[in-house]
This record gives structure tokens, sequence and C-alpha cells, in this order.
């Protein structure tokens, strides 16, 4: 997987450059796309999604056209192994992203006022909704594709000691995030997901993984939505 490398940044820049057309589209919502603003329109909202689908869709891409398919590289179909230590580990990235969350506010207070906060605090609920299922399931699958698949593949392929893959990508999960308050959260959580993937050698397990650590906030946001 020689070519994972090509996909992570090909991918994340897909990602950043989406990113930087949506705010000059939207100038009143400096610094990006903001959900708590979201278009009007049906078809628009689709928009929000955009910049996170291509982190998924350029390594799918690059594996059917270098490589030998998402089955084959990154065994992206879950097997009942993969259940079972993706839930595991996904349960330890929820408790201990929790925990660390808690110790942040105790020492620097509580997290800064996102678009995200206030759009739990809005009426939008057809929003809401699409925004919780993305994030339980759309979330996992394009930023595991990217992060334990092609970045980690690529690693792999060049003979990187494990161990010190998932050090690696547990720290580019939390930095390409770029929300400083969450980074510590982050990088709780991504060591563990990232260890579904380390123990299987499959991203489906970290799939899952990823999917059982975003379930509360989504559950949350569908409590809203309802």
């Amino acid at each position: 997987m020689a070519w994972g490398f090509a996909a992570f940044f090909i991918g994340y820049g897909g990602y950043y450059l989406v990113g930087m057309l949506l705010g000059a589209l939207l100038p009143d919502n400096s610094g990006g796309f903001d959900p708590s603003e979201p278009p009007d329109t049906g078809p628009l909202l689709l928009l929000a999604f955009a910049p996170n689908i291509l982190l998924g869709l350029v390594p799918a891409v690059l594996s059917w056209w270098r490589g030998n398919g998402l089955r084959s590289d990154f065994g992206i179909l879950p097997k009942r192994r993969d259940f079972r230590v993706g839930f595991a580990c996904g349960l330890c990235a929820l408790f201990g992203s929790l925990a660390v969350t808690l110790v942040v506010i105790s020492l620097s207070g509580p997290p800064p006022e996102t678009g995200l906060t206030r759009l739990m605090q809005g009426d939008r609920t057809v929003w809401l909704f699409l925004f919780a299922l993305f994030a339980f399931l759309g979330a996992p699958l394009t930023e595991e594709l990217l992060m334990r698949g092609a970045l980690w593949g690529a690693l792999e392929h060049y003979r990187v000691p494990r161990y010190v893959i998932l050090v690696l990508t547990t720290l580019i999960f939390a930095l390409i995030h770029q929300e400083v308050w969450r980074t510590p959260v982050l990088l709780v959580g991504g060591l563990a997901i990232g260890a579904a993937r380390m123990i299987t050698g499959r991203v489906a397990a970290s799939m899952v993984a990823h999917a059982t650590n975003n379930f509360l906030p989504a559950l949350l946001l569908f409590a809203v939505a309802q």
C-alpha cells in the first residue's frame, strides 16, 4: 500500500480545500461552514457533509484503482471478531474520553461554544437528525478509511513498527481535527480506536470502535431532535 500516503494527503488536502471553498462561498461564517447556520434548502444541506466525505472517498478510489479493493486492502466488511474487539475498544475510547473531558473541564473550565453547541440548542429537527446519523455512521467510515486505512497501511508497507504506527496515527488523528480544547480527549479516544485496528489488522474493527465512541454524542443529538 505505498499509494496509501497519496490517498491520505489527497484526501485530507481535498477536505481542507473544500472547507476553504465553503468558507469563501459563505462569507458570513468566517472560518468555514458553520453547522449552526445550515442552508435553507435540502440539496444545499449536503454541503455540510462534502468535506468529510472526501476523507473516505479518496482512499476508496485509490484502493479500487491502485490496490486490491476495499475488502482486501482494508478489511472493510466486519466479521464477528471485529464487532467484539471494536465494541470493547470503543467503550474504552468512550469512557476514557469522558474521564479526560472531566479533567480538562476541571482544569480549564467548560469548552468554548462551537457551531455544534449552538446547533444542539436550536430547533432544526431534520438537521439534528442528519447530523447525528452522520456522526454515528458516516464519520467513522470516512475517517477510518483515511487514518487507520490509507495512512496505517502505507506505514505498514514501509515496515514501521505497529506500536509506532498506533502512536503516529493517534497523534495525527487528534491534530487534524484542529480543536485545541479537545486534543487530549481525541488522543485518548484515538488510541483506543487505533488499538482495535492493531489487534485485528482490519479497518472494520476500528470503524466499529469509532461508531461506539460516537454513539453517546449522536444519541444526545437524536434526543434533541425528537
